[in-house]
């Protein structure tokens, strides 16, 4: 269905010449699901823009070939394009908030892919748009189909993004990061979708995920990228029980799960080197337990160890006498002990956010939204609360709602109260004052991150804004240590965020709330963006954190691996309400609610017998 041969692209910066893709080379076949897979700046989506040819100005295609039926996508004119996007080969975005139109509805956008590539239109394409909607699991569509992009949570607009991608139905589908905004119950529907249409339509599919428990279920083939270049190729069964290059091998030791609890998550040092240099030898080698001296003058090719499986490393040159790499395990990493918990830090009582539905010309209320409906917990310093459940349950609302970031634009009953103060009766100084100590990492990195600004300027403004006693010196220096403690390099100090990956960005969004040592962070899917090897890095930071300082968190997330690993209480909502609350070990082993027994259920794992 698809065929690409060394595809190279190359984009124009300030630092040069970055060569995103490099030689790229793999062939899709009808009905297969090919998994790409790697680090957060390592080509993925760059492979994928490139042969949809969405490139910025500043990028082209050097090299390479991109081919559909015999047809070379690189060398058709832009008019010609048009009539493969969305009806040959469609893409499902990593960002929805950056790629719907906020100034038209969903059912508009979905509806302009049907009648621009099928005969449908008019009624028949809006029914066929409601259609996709509930198929992708939007609740009431008949309604929904006439909202704006706005009016959605992140997973419902990752879910529009879904049914905009397949509505024409597709030979070819690019699935850049498809479920990382999706809960647990969510994500296995669309999977499913997914697996139906490649059954029904023989669809081939590229998908492109951190997430190796989806790649196991969804995949027939895997390719892992490294700083732009496929470093190993395989059969998926075959990648998961032996991984060969070394860098795969770290990467499921840095899995998080309830077998490494109480334990530091084994993560990969450094960094993925900057694409805007002559790379004299291996590019993993500055960061491999197994480097040899030739691995950083001599460029490994790909060798073939056996039969359908490729990887570019030293270890394998000898085909007769392979070479295994250094495994460091997670569990030989050190113990760690959790200090006692402290005092309580917030305490949320009956806590209700209501949002008024307006109706006519004087705009007078005649309903409510009832996001968050009666929740009460409560978070003691040291101590991390998961707050999960499916996506529009009221979650993230709970989150904005505890820092007062919804006054003005709803009804909010109840008590929000900071070490016994109520949050809700402050105001001006008292509520600066109070937001030293709670801080948040939002969901949508690109949204909460300002364009115009510096990441140097983003991270010290929070610092001189609520911690004036910090002097100018110091805001710097703390800056550049948070940087190397969420995986980037000081080079990014001069940066914008357009410049970065989405995993890349939320690294930026969490190094922010760290910067005034807050008391409490409200963690919005925090590592959703982040592939396993920083996941581990950052999980590590909040363990330490959490450890040194007695920071509190609620974290809240879809993932249940980092809920096995790093919760001390889940608290589980559903329509606004909490329907279980409790100790981690009790709400995962023993679910009383149907509930949390279907969400639990629903979570893609990696069977202990696929890896090495």
């Amino acid at each position: 269905m698809l065929g690409i041969k060394n595809l190279t692209t190359e984009i124009d910066s300030e630092s040069g010449l970055i060569r995103a893709v490099d030689a790229l080379s793999l062939t899709l076949e009808r009905g297969e699901t090919f998994a790409l897979v790697g680090e957060s700046g390592c080509g993925k989506s760059m492979t994928a823009l490139s042969i949809l040819r969405l490139l910025p100005d500043s990028g082209r295609v050097a090299e390479g070939q991109v081919s559909i039926d015999d047809t070379d996508l690189v060398q058709l004119p832009e008019a010609r394009m048009r009539d493969y996007r969305g009806r040959r080969i469609s893409i499902i975005f990593q960002e929805p908030s950056t790629s719907l139109n906020p100034v038209m509805t969903v059912g508009r956008q979905i509806t302009e892919v049907i009648e621009r590539h099928t005969p449908v239109t008019g009624a028949a394409a809006l029914a066929k748009a409601i259609d996709w909607l509930k198929r992708v699991g939007i609740p009431d569509p008949d309604r929904r189909v006439h909202d704006y992009p706005f009016q959605m949570s992140g997973g419902q607009k990752q879910r529009v993004m879904i049914a905009i991608a397949l509505a024409a139905e597709p030979d070819v589908v690019i699935a850049d990061e498809p479920t990382t905004a999706l809960d647990v119950t969510i994500q296995a529907q669309i999977l499913d979708l997914l697996k139906e249409l490649q059954q029904s339509q023989q669809m081939a599919m590229l998908l492109i995920t951190h997430d190796l428990a989806i790649v196991s279920q969804m995949a027939h083939r895997v390719a892992m990228m490294y700083a732009g270049q496929v470093v190993e190729v395989a059969e998926a069964a075959d990648f998961f029980a032996h991984p060969m290059h070394p860098y795969a091998v770290n990467l499921f030791d840095a899995l998080p799960d309830a077998g490494k609890r109480g334990h530091w998550l084994a993560s990969i040092a450094g960094t993925v080197p900057a694409l805007n240099q002559e790379f004299a030898g291996c590019r993993f080698a500055d960061r491999c337990a197994d480097v040899m001296a030739h691995c950083h003058t001599q460029v490994p090719a790909l060798y073939q160890p056996k039969e359908g499986h490729s990887v570019r490393c030293f270890l394998y040159q000898d085909r007769q006498f392979p070479r295994s790499p250094k495994r460091v395990s997670a569990l030989d990493t050190a113990l760690m002990t959790d200090r006692p918990a402290g005092k309580t830090v917030v305490e949320l009582r009956d806590y209700r956010v209501w949002f008024p539905i307006r109706q006519g010309v004087l705009q007078r209320t005649v309903d409510y939204v009832k996001a968050v409906d009666g929740v009460s917990f409560s978070i003691a310093a040291g101590r991390t609360l998961a707050l999960v459940g499916e996506s529009g349950s009221g979650k993230t609302t709970v989150g904005k709602a505890l820092l007062q970031l919804l006054r003005k634009q709803a009804q909010i009953t109840g008590s929000a109260l900071l070490h016994g103060q109520s949050l809700d009766a402050l105001h001006g100084e008292p509520l600066r004052t109070a937001r030293r100590a709670v801080q948040i990492v939002f969901q949508d990195p690109f949204a909460s991150l300002n364009p115009r600004m510096r990441v140097n300027e983003i991270l010290e403004e929070g610092v001189a804004s609520l911690r004036p006693d910090v002097s100018a010196l110091e805001r710097t220096r703390r800056v550049a240590t948070l940087l190397d403690k969420v995986g980037l390099s000081s080079a990014a100090l001069g940066r914008y965020p357009h410049e970065f990956s989405g995993g890349q960005r939320q690294r930026l969004a969490i190094a922010r709330a760290l910067a005034v040592e807050p008391e409490l962070i409200v963690a919005d899917e925090p590592t959703s963006a982040l592939d396993v090897s920083v996941q581990a890095q950052i999980l590590n930071l909040f363990k330490q954190l959490q450890q040194e300082l007695g920071v509190a968190y609620l974290f809240i997330t879809h993932n249940f691996g980092v809920v096995e690993y790093l919760a001390h209480d889940i608290a589980v909502m559903k329509d606004g309400k909490l329907v279980e609350y409790g100790p981690a070990r009790q709400v995962l082993q023993y679910p009383q609610q149907a509930y949390t027994q279907a969400l639990l259920q629903a979570v893609p794992r990696l069977a202990s017998s696929q890896l090495l």
